[in-house]
């Protein structure tokens, strides 16, 4: 018997996208294997502690205990005056006496309330008044008394008709003596004043006086000098 001949399988010619196809479904039904036979989570599984032991952690920060804020002064309100609705007044009950006592009644005097003394007002001291200064009597040389000459004209005065007036202030001691004299205002004659001068110091007067005891004063006699 003749030997069968081998002879080579003739290939199909597969396209391209058939080729692609087939691959997109072996990997879908792969995918689908891994998944059911639980070898993607054994996965999962062994890579996470892996990957937890690697991370550094961190200590927490302590807590810091922070102050409470201070409660608000609360700020006083103004009271509001409440204005009260005027009550109308009713009618108190009167008291009326009775004159009978009751028997059990205790008896004694009625003492009368009397006014407190009236509260008399502070005196309040007047001012003092400053004492009034002592009067004053000058001398004087008038009194009929004490006859005082007048003074005698100069003759040669007379014959070259000098005339005028001499003013003598004299110092009259408290006895009324004429102590000392001076010419306060000249007649402008000397002759007529040493006549003026000689004769005021032979007078007397009356001594002048402060607060009506004698004392020793200065006094102005006018002398007149007239031709008859």
């Amino acid at each position: 018997m003749n030997a069968p001949s081998l002879r080579p399988a003739t290939r199909l010619p597969v396209s391209r996208n058939t080729a692609i196809a087939l691959a997109v479904v072996a990997l879908h039904v792969g995918f689908i294997w891994v998944l059911q036979s639980g070898l993607l989570m054994r996965a999962v599984e062994v890579m996470v502690p892996v990957e937890m032991l690697s991370q550094i952690i961190d200590p927490p920060a302590p807590k810091v205990a922070s102050q409470p804020p201070a409660p608000p002064v609360p700020l006083e309100q103004p009271k509001k005056a409440i204005a009260r609705a005027p009550t109308p007044e009713t009618p108190l009950p009167v008291a009326i006496k009775d004159p009978t006592l009751a028997p059990n009644a205790p008896t004694g005097a009625v003492v009368p309330q009397t006014a407190p003394a009236p509260i008399a007002a502070p005196v309040t001291a007047a001012p003092a008044v400053a004492p009034a200064p002592p009067s004053v009597q000058l001398p004087s040389s008038d009194a009929d008394y004490l006859q005082n000459p007048r003074p005698p004209y100069p003759s040669i005065s007379r014959r070259m008709n000098e005339q005028g007036k001499t003013t003598v202030r004299v110092l009259i001691g408290v006895d009324g003596q004429p102590q000392r004299a001076e010419i306060a205002k000249s007649s402008g004659f000397s002759r007529l004043d040493d006549a003026a001068l000689a004769t005021v110091m032979r007078w007397r007067f009356v001594p002048g006086k402060r607060g009506g005891v004698a004392e020793a004063m200065w006094f102005n006699v006018p002398i007149n000098w007239v031709l008859e």
